[in-house]
């Protein structure tokens, strides 16, 4: 595997002319497999304003603390370039985000300096085309104190073989905990800290050129709130299943239902109940 280091973050910003310019030419690069790559950002500080910004705007607590949440948000700006400076096999405009997973080993205080490292996953067949994952790995030291994988559905108008999919499984008993009012300014706001500047989540126009009503908001933002809702252990596994969008402006409902040592939480429409995110967290 090639090693591509980073004294810094990249910013995210740059890598749409790129993406842009995927819309005017097709990417001929083969799509059975991934770049053999991993991008490290050694030796960094979290800044205190920005990790303030992300934790006021996702609801977290600035207590000394970096949710794990936040970790995965930096990664995000190595995925963009990893997407646009390698070999990959998709257009990255359309690509759909449909799970995420965080572990956090330890607590993970803010004053001290972390090493993020970022490579592609496996890639799979699905049953709307072809799915794959980025792998993140946050170290103290030679410790590895957080874990992250991200999922993205490519769309295909169709996969050789029938993949089943089963919809047997029963619903937990949830119970209402919260109703968010989401204003309709919050894509705009979340981009400002995040560097997802993502046109379908800035304004109902852009929204509507990629087949969207109205903007939607980020998913990584829906799980980071709901996330922040919870009383999270210094030790946990988080995972959430994107199910539909969330239209701004909009009112959602969280439901949770905790037993033993996991908490499942839904996001829902308030009167369809059609949900907008699934997950759970799991004490380790």
């Amino acid at each position: 595997m090639r090693t591509r280091y980073f004294s810094q973050f990249p910013k995210p910003y740059t890598a749409y002319p790129k993406i842009i310019k995927g819309l005017v030419s097709k990417n001929k690069t083969s799509a059975q497999s991934l770049p053999d790559v991993e991008y490290v950002v050694d030796a960094f500080h979290v800044h205190a304003r920005h990790l303030h910004a992300y934790n006021k705007i996702c609801g977290f607590e600035n207590n000394g603390s970096i949710p794990a949440m936040y970790f995965a948000v930096l990664s995000q700006s190595l995925q963009m370039h990893m997407m646009t400076q390698e070999a990959f096999p998709f257009a990255i405009l359309g690509l759909v985000h449909i799970h995420n997973q965080v572990t956090q080993h330890a607590r993970l205080a803010a004053n001290l300096q972390y090493q993020l490292s970022c490579k592609f996953g496996e890639l799979k067949p699905h049953a709307k085309g072809v799915q794959f994952e980025f792998i993140t790995q946050v170290k103290l030291g030679a410790d590895v104190v957080m874990e992250g994988v991200s999922t993205y559905l490519s769309r295909q108008k169709s996969a050789d073989t029938p993949i089943t999919i089963n919809k047997t499984e029963l619903r937990p008993a949830y119970v209402l905990k919260d109703t968010w009012q989401i204003p309709e300014n919050i894509g705009r706001r979340y981009a400002l800290i995040s560097g997802d500047a993502n046109m379908i989540h800035l304004h109902a126009f852009t929204a509507k050129a990629f087949g969207f009503k109205r903007a939607i908001a980020h998913g990584m933002w829906t799980k980071a709130k709901a996330l922040a809702s919870l009383d999270l252990p210094e030790q946990y596994q988080a995972e959430v299943h994107f199910k539909t969008p969330v239209f701004l402006p909009s009112t959602v409902e969280l439901l949770t239902v905790t037993q033993a040592k996991q908490t499942d939480f839904l996001l829902q429409h308030p009167q369809t109940t059609k949900p907008h995110l699934e997950g759970c967290v799991i004490a380790l």
